[in-house]
This record gives C-alpha cells, structure tokens and sequence, in this order.
C-alpha cells in the first residue's frame, strides 16, 4: 500500500510531453482508502532554484532513494495509484520539511 512520504517514479505530464521523474506521495491513507488515485508533488534536481517557503532541500535524498541532490516542489499533480512505482521513503525530517511546504502553499483554515 502506497504510503504519505513515498518518493516513486511517475510519468509527469510536463510542458514538453511525459517524462519519468521522481515524486513524493502526499496524498494521506483516509484519501487512499476512497480515491483510486494519488496526489504527487514534484521532485527537481534543480536545487537551486527551490527556494520559495513552498519548496523544500532534501537532507536525506539518499537514504529516499533518490541518485542525486534534490528538492520538494509544491507542484502538484494526481496519477493512479498503479502507474506509480515507489523507489524509497522520505527521513522523518524530510517528511515533516514537506509538510511545511505543503502548509506554506495551502489553504488550510
């Protein structure tokens, strides 16, 4: 079962056509239990540029499976949950960095 905190590989619907990038799974399980889809958020290598409150640097790109230095972007996207393939999970550290993001660029009250 597809967990909040994976990072998969997607086919990203991008302004040049479909490319197979990685993502992090921020959908929650009370989502997964109703929905056949996911809500992915975008993984860049483009550490640089990520410095909105909405984007997030990756400690731990390593350990979630990730081959070089990445970042979160809150760049949002749904996908079936089986055309996603999990590569890793994100630290704890890492998932609560997101989650700031995520926060910084949502409505939530």
């Amino acid at each position: 079962m597809l967990e909040p905190g994976d990072v998969v590989t997607a086919d990203f619907p991008g302004v040049t056509g479909i490319k197979r990038r990685p993502c992090i799974i921020v959908s929650t399980q009370t989502y997964h239990q109703t929905r056949p889809d996911v809500i992915l958020g975008l993984v860049t290598t483009q550490v640089a540029g990520a410095t909105a409150p909405s984007d997030y640097l990756l400690l731990d790109w390593n350990a979630a499976g990730l081959h070089k230095p990445s970042a979160y972007r809150t760049f949002l996207f749904t996908l079936p949950a089986g055309s996603v393939s999990v590569i890793g999970h994100l630290t704890d550290r890492d998932w609560k960095g997101v989650q700031t993001a995520l926060k910084s660029a949502l409505a939530t009250s």
